[in-house]
């Protein structure tokens, strides 16, 4: 092998690659990127089993002198590249075991690994794609991934489900204290329910930041894969079914309250600073408790007690409150604060039923979104 690219062209398509590099694999071979030069395009792969990252670069800024296959080490490889300042970087192989980098007068040598070591790749067949425009699917995993669960122990929970019927997508994540739902229109596709995990969906997030146009969604039995460009990034799926959570939302809400979305994040940050860190028994993570009560004025109060430490709270004026009774509910700070930022809206209310049932938040330009928040129990 033997090719000579554009620095800025190798770059931009190994920071894609690196998505499905593995920080710690017990097969080292994974730690490379595969390179195979054919004689007018080059791929390189990249595979940690539950991501595989595949770009093929063919243009201008590419020239072949000759074809080829090798596996270097990845997070080397990398590293020397976005290093080096010139605009062209040669590479090729001597004697099939080392790979030279040449780029003006800098030169390094890499031991290669075994090419035939690195196992094979089966991507999902390129048939019946369902669309996306990338914002579309970036909203998707933005507004949902974060409620997903941390812990192993329902492993099904650690992904976020997407579902496909009568034209609407639905994407729903939980770690069964809180729910993220969102809901966009599709065009006519077959049904399916499928459940990603959360790191292929950060990745992916991460990978498309900057894209702006369509993406291609292909299915299998176990595996996804998303086209774009010039990459297919393909993810595998969870086994399992994903508990049916459209029983966990309530119909009724006699207490609606409504805020300035910007206003009620700064105060649930200034009084969670004092908030006392509890212990899910599940999860083996810290979240902080708050609680708001409903006063006879109609103000709302955010407040704190922490035993150790001190007592916090905070006024606000809502925007609107629709309620009859008096209540206090307490919950987790951090739940609030993360499902807020997952709206566009300035305003937003929350809806509850109930000093111990789940209360629901909603915002004005974000019809399709709603997010759902298990209270605590204050006695």
């Amino acid at each position: 092998m033997n090719i000579t690219i554009s620095r800025e062209v190798l770059l931009e398509n190994l920071n894609i690659i690196s998505r499905g590099l593995p920080s710690k694999s017990p097969m080292p071979i994974l730690t490379g990127i595969k390179f195979e030069a054919t004689d007018t395009e080059l791929y390189m792969t990249s595979s940690n089993t539950d991501i595989s990252v595949e770009v093929l670069i063919a243009n201008q800024e590419l020239i072949i002198k000759e074809p080829g296959k090798t596996v270097v080490p990845g997070k080397f490889f990398i590293e020397i590249i976005r290093k080096i300042n010139a605009k062209n970087i040669n590479l090729y192989l001597i004697e099939d075991r080392t790979l030279v980098i040449k780029a003006d007068r800098i030169e390094y040598k890499l031991h290669i690994m075994d090419y035939m070591d690195y196992p094979k790749i089966d991507f999902v067949t390129l048939e019946n794609p369902l669309i996306l425009n990338a914002p579309v699917l970036k909203s998707l995993i933005k507004e949902t991934v974060f409620a997903t669960a941390a812990s192993e122990k329902k492993p099904i929970l650690t992904g976020v489900n997407f579902k496909h019927s009568q034209g609407n997508l639905i994407a729903t994540a939980t770690d069964s204290f809180r729910l993220s739902q969102k809901i966009v229109k599709i065009n006519e596709y077959n049904d399916f329910n499928i459940t990603i995990p959360n790191k292929s969906l950060d990745e992916l997030l991460r990978a498309i930041d900057n894209y702006e146009d369509e993406i291609e969604l292909y299915f299998s039995n176990n595996k996804l894969l998303a086209k774009y460009k010039n990459v297919l990034f393909q993810t595998r799926l969870l086994d399992g079914n994903y508990p049916d959570t459209s029983k966990l939302i309530p119909n009724e809400f006699p207490i609606v309250i409504k805020f300035n979305k910007d206003e009620l994040v700064e105060a649930v940050e200034r009084v969670s600073l004092l908030s006392p860190r509890d212990k899910e028994k599940d999860r083996e993570i810290t979240y902080s408790i708050i609680k708001l009560s409903i006063k006879k004025d109609s103000i709302i109060e955010i407040s704190t007690t922490n035993a150790t430490i001190g007592d916090a709270k905070e006024e606000l004026i809502p925007t609107n409150i629709e309620a009859n009774n008096p209540i206090v509910i307490g919950f987790s700070s951090r739940y609030l604060l993360e499902a807020l930022r997952s709206f566009i809206s300035t305003e937003i209310s929350l809806n509850l039923s109930g000093e111990i049932r789940p209360f629901i938040i909603r915002g004005d330009k974000d019809s399709n979104l709603t997010q759902l928040i298990l209270p605590v129990r204050m006695d």
